[in-house]
């Protein structure tokens, strides 16, 4: 059988629901919704690192994105992904096509189009400063620090990539969503041949 030379980036925790902040995945293993699409579709799947899991551990609480809007956060999160551009740019020149980029909404590193922030931070001396910090989360219309790098490296290598964001929280709609968005790269991509 041909291989299809399509592929599409996945972040992280969509293959490993392991590396999430404890209490956070809602999955044993993996999304499987995701990776049967996928392999139906005959996409290849990259997965990229998690710069979160990478950089404080397993053991990390829930952060923010302002406490990954540092300049060493997002220049580890430039050196992450560039031996990825580096494949990126090898399979286009070959012939591969890249669907797209798959994150996960709601996430302050790998967030497409909502990420969380609030004023976090700080010593936790009572329960009503651990309140009081909660009270401030709120989710953001933004991308999380991880895909704003991956934007910018590609942007300076003239690769444009589109995006799509799992919710989670309604995984069934976001499977369809994310179906139609393959099928529109895929429709897009055969019509630019």
């Amino acid at each position: 059988m041909e291989r299809s030379k399509k592929m599409v980036l996945l972040c992280h925790c969509i293959l490993n629901a392991n590396s999430k902040v404890e209490g956070l995945s809602r999955f044993q293993g993996a999304i499987g919704e995701v990776v049967t699409l996928l392999i139906e579709k005959g996409i290849g799947m990259i997965q990229l690192p998690c710069p979160e899991l990478l950089n404080h551990g397993i053991k990390r609480w829930g952060q923010v994105k302002s406490q990954f809007d540092t300049p060493y956060y997002r220049e580890s999160c430039q050196q992450l992904f560039k031996p990825y551009l580096h494949q990126l740019k090898d399979y286009m020149k070959n012939g591969y096509e890249i669907v797209g980029l798959v994150g996960i909404n709601g996430s302050p590193t790998c967030g497409i189009n909502r990420t969380c922030d609030g004023v976090w931070g700080g010593e936790w001396k009572t329960s009503d400063v651990w309140k009081e910090k909660i009270d401030t989360i709120e989710v953001k219309y933004e991308k999380g620090v991880f895909i704003e790098e991956i934007q910018e490296l590609l942007k300076l290598n003239n690769i444009e990539l589109p995006l799509y964001g799992l919710d989670e929280s309604c995984l069934e709609e976001s499977i369809k969503g994310l179906r139609l968005f393959i099928e529109m790269e895929e429709s897009s991509l055969s019509n630019n041949k």
